[in-house]
């Protein structure tokens, strides 16, 4: 049996990964959208232990502050699936869009954005290996160091 064939949740529970509670949303959008055999994951920021990852990469945040924020991102996408009824038909992991909260000079956006891309592989295998883009920006939403959004291609029911 592949990864891919088994339960993604007791896959997550043998890498000792536990789910954070799918955030709310802080605007007028829905976390998750299923259309045309895609959930479309909105933009997640960072929590780790309850709280918010906030800064900027190149200035206040470290390269290894910002990975752990990106990973923190990629559990939060995984959750907000869960929300939605959606993780264990997850097939493969299409796109990540990695946004890095920068200053001017920082230029390791694809590292950072590393921490969310590794986490799908680990716990997707090879359906985690994904298309991505990572791109620094000036600020992100209630100043998070990190955001990440998804498309994950999903098993008809």
């Amino acid at each position: 049996m592949t990864i891919a064939q088994r339960p993604i949740l007791d896959r997550l529970a043998d890498l000792g990964i536990t789910l954070p509670a799918a955030a709310a949303p802080v605007a007028a959008y829905v976390p998750v959208v299923e259309a045309g055999g895609l959930a479309h994951v909105s933009g997640q920021l960072p929590f780790i232990d309850g709280a918010l990852v906030t800064g900027r990469l190149g200035e206040d945040v470290s390269l290894e502050q910002g990975t752990a924020a990106a990973r923190a991102c990629g559990l939060m996408i995984l959750a907000q699936l869960q929300a939605a009824g959606l993780l264990e038909r997850v097939e493969r992991v299409v796109k990540l869009g990695a946004f890095v909260n920068s200053a001017g000079t920082f230029t390791d956006q694809p590292k950072v954005a590393n921490g969310a891309s590794e986490l799908m592989a680990e716990v997707f295998g090879d359906a985690g290996k994904h298309a991505r883009s990572a791109v620094g920006v000036p600020v992100l939403p209630l100043g998070a160091a990190v955001e990440v959004d998804a498309i994950v291609a999903l098993r008809p029911l």
